[in-house]
């Protein structure tokens, strides 16, 4: 999207152009504000409502299912603001110093001032190592939808989805809505864990029957619900040829090609790093996050989080938190704002919080996990450094705190810089040294917050010293 110039005064920048990025763009517009939006996707609309590359005869309803509306109305509305805003797809916010942010944009580096930063930078997912996960075939279970959504194709012919969280089951529903044989979901969770969800009819009634109506379809369907399923293992020579688990004390193995692994989510945090964000440990996500109010205020002025990067809440969260952080950001600018709309957002974020407890109460972290990794278990797929290296390094350093291990193991050293690989090294820390996960730290962020030519950096940084 392009139009008029922006005016003198330094544009609001917003980082993703997800449901929060969208909201918070939206609400900026009504005001009269000109924001730049850089996303990395080709196109608007986040992870939960990322668009396919090509048209490719499939309906939003074939794509998103119940959410088909709501997706069809967060695209409509961003297109709507066309002309009226600055947006760059396909751009990586890869640096950001006092005078502006370093945007990789179309092969080059651009150095942008702001005044006023939203960061809607999504989440990731979280995994544990486990036997063979290194394999062909393996995918995260937000990469098993981004094929199916954005490329129309199954990670295999026989797949099993295996981890916690409520995505676990909406995505091995969504590959057999799209006629992808699923052969089993195992769940790391033990059964009685989900009656938990029943606390949460009263706050979500319509999301509860739905993700109930999710798992009755897949059974019926013919798929395998397993559930407190530990001990498990990827087997294959060159490729998944099988997966084993245990279960109730007895062994089980099927086959397959394909399996969508993941532990619920992770917020995306090194861009609020970069920014001097001030962080603190929250129990709920088991991991340090960047602190906000609940407008979206950061510790540093200027500077708001909306969003799954700033906690786990889901995609309707991320809408009202990013509306929350524009009308937020006009306050403080000293512009007119709705402030009976103000508090409903936050009433309604409230609310949504507490069933996120319900959720992850239904659906709880494996904590056991880390102590059942085996030596020989390839944590950090980089670096190539191995359960076994991590548990020596702890030993021999006498080390305590996750960069310090980051030191002296190299792991978190990676492309990755820790995304995949950082909650497990913490989660291994924290056991072998008898410590709580709120006491080993968190890998701190660096740019670029994910690789780049060293050319263009090099340049950028000249550009900056000049």
């Amino acid at each position: 999207m392009s139009g008029q110039p922006p005016s003198e005064r330094p544009q609001p920048l917003i980082v993703g152009a997800g449901p929060a990025g969208i909201r918070a763009a939206e609400g900026l517009v009504k005001a009269g504000l000109r924001p730049l939006v850089v996303d990395e996707a080709p196109a608007c609309g986040g992870q939960i409502y990322r668009q396919r590359l090509v048209p490719d005869g499939r309906s939003t309803r074939d794509l998103y299912g119940s959410e088909a509306q709501k997706a069809e109305a967060l695209h409509r509305d961003f297109a709507a603001l066309d002309g009226k805003l600055d947006y760059w797809p396909q751009a990586l916010l890869w640096n950001l110093r006092a005078d502006g942010a370093d945007i990789m944009v179309e092969g080059t580096s651009r150095q942008v001032a702001y005044d006023g930063l939203i960061l809607a930078t999504g989440a990731t997912d979280r995994i544990l190592p486990i036997p063979g996960w290194t394999l062909p075939g393996v995918f995260t279970l937000g990469g098993a939808q981004i094929a199916l959504k954005s490329q129309g194709c199954a990670i295999g012919a026989r797949i099993v989805f295996l981890g916690s969280g409520p995505l676990l089951y909406l995505v091995a529903w969504q590959y057999m809505k799209a006629g992808a044989k699923v052969a089993a979901v195992l769940d790391t969770a033990p059964f009685a864990a989900k009656f938990n969800l029943l606390r949460g009819l009263p706050l979500f009634p319509g999301i509860v029957l739905r993700g109930m109506r999710m798992t009755a379809e897949l059974k019926l369907g013919g798929v395998g619900l397993h559930y407190d399923v530990g001990d498990v293992r990827i087997e294959g020579k060159n490729a998944v040829e099988a997966i084993a688990w245990r279960q109730d004390g007895m062994e089980h193995r099927l086959a397959c090609d394909g399996i969508g692994y993941g532990l619920a989510l992770r917020s995306e945090t090194q861009t609020a790093d970069l920014a001097g964000c001030r962080f603190a440990f929250n129990q709920r996500d088991r991991a340090v996050l960047p602190e906000r109010d609940a407008a979206g205020r950061t510790s540093v002025p200027g500077v708001y989080l909306a969003g799954d990067g700033a906690g786990i809440a889901g995609a309707d969260a991320a809408e009202r938190a990013g509306e929350r952080a524009g009308l937020a950001l006009l306050q403080d600018r000293g512009l007119p704002h709705d402030a009976t709309r103000a508090a409903t957002l936050e009433t309604e974020l409230a609310r949504i919080g507490r069933f996120r407890d319900v959720l992850e109460a239904a659906f709880p972290f494996p904590v056991h996990w880390a102590r059942e990794i085996a030596d020989t278990t390839i944590l950090c797929r980089c670096e190539e450094v191995s359960a076994g290296d991590i548990r020596a390094a702890i030993s021999q350093f006498g080390v305590h705190e996750l960069n310090r291990l980051k030191a002296v193991s190299r792991v978190g050293m990676g492309r990755c810089q820790g995304r995949i690989c950082g909650a497990a090294a913490a989660e291994l820390l924290a056991h072998e040294t008898g410590r709580g996960i709120e006491a080993v730290g968190r890998l701190r962020g660096q740019a670029p917050v994910k690789p780049v030519p060293l050319t263009l950096a090099l340049a950028a940084e000249q550009e900056a010293a000049e």
